[in-house]
């Protein structure tokens, strides 16, 4: 199955998540207000989710002048990906990260904190760069946004849903199908963790296919690979305050990695992406 039909299947799965509430809640009538519920948070999403993340973190637009190695970097790989030019942005934070957002090649953005400025060397920035330019290539910001957003809309509707159900808000729905209520606060409380996971499936899979072609636009695969190791140091020492809703922007996680928490993150361990780039440095016979 290729990832866009994937994507396009777990994407189908999240609305379909959020409609089969919908019909508990107020059956067809429900199923249909859900429905153009998942519409909506789409068409916002695809306008302005860029425009929001940026503001979220206090990105200030960075021009040549600003950061000149760092502008060239960016114009020579969006060159060589035959991608317009990018907006570059600077987050003041000492987290070490960055994210790529926008709903299209034209109308893309790269977003660095101060902090991988002056940790990374400039082979370093150049294979985050080139990871970065990849999500923007393959469209993977709109999905993993959107994807966010449908998870995000379910867990909050389910947990509405369970407390009315607990408190007789849905009392009508069990006459009418008898267990109504039951059924509802089970998928309630089942709904959010599947919402989880079809998330962590979309992210995890986007974020090892922008590894390895942001690996193959740089023509360097250890450049990414020793980035992310100081990355994870950087992130683990220190936590950016992030949002659980942003988080899968970044390419490193920037929440804290204590507990069993690490299970439900967007990405994937930074063990086994580092390990798939150096297996592809090794088939390019580099050392």
């Amino acid at each position: 199955m290729s990832n866009f039909i994937k994507t396009a299947f777990l994407l189908g799965l999240l609305t379909g998540l959020l409609m089969l509430i919908g019909g508990l809640i107020g059956g067809p009538r429900g199923v249909l207000i859900f429905f153009l519920i998942a519409v909506g948070m789409n068409f916002f999403t695809y306008w302005f989710s860029d425009k929001m993340v940026l503001r979220a973190y206090n990105a200030q637009p960075l021009s040549q002048g600003d950061a000149p190695e760092l502008y060239n970097i960016v114009r020579e790989l969006a060159a060589a990906a035959k991608i317009p030019m990018p907006k570059l942005y600077l987050i003041p934070t000492d987290t070490p990260n960055a994210f790529a957002t926008g709903r299209n090649p034209r109308h893309a953005a790269v977003a660095v904190t101060s902090g991988i400025m002056r940790l990374c060397n400039w082979e370093e920035l150049k294979g985050v760069i080139g990871h970065e330019l990849s999500h923007v290539i393959n469209r993977d910001i709109l999905t993993s946004t959107i994807a966010a957003t449908l998870a995000g809309t379910v867990m909050l509707i389910a947990s509405v849903a369970r407390w009315g159900a607990i408190f007789g808000g849905f009392g009508g729905r069990e006459d009418e199908e008898g267990g109504g209520i039951l059924g509802l606060i089970v998928l309630a409380i089942l709904a959010p963790i599947a919402a989880t996971l079809i998330q962590l499936a979309i992210s995890r899979t986007r974020e090892y296919q922008a590894d390895a072609s942001g690996a193959r636009l740089t023509h360097h695969p250890l450049y990414l690979a020793n980035a992310l190791r100081k990355l994870e140091a950087g992130n683990e020492r220190l936590p950016m305050d992030a949002g659980p809703a942003t988080a899968h922007l970044f390419i490193v996680n920037p929440l804290s990695t204590a507990g069993l928490m690490r299970l439900f993150f967007t990405h994937p361990p930074i063990e086994e992406r580092i390990a798939r780039l150096e297996q592809m440095a090794t088939r390019a016979g580099m050392a």
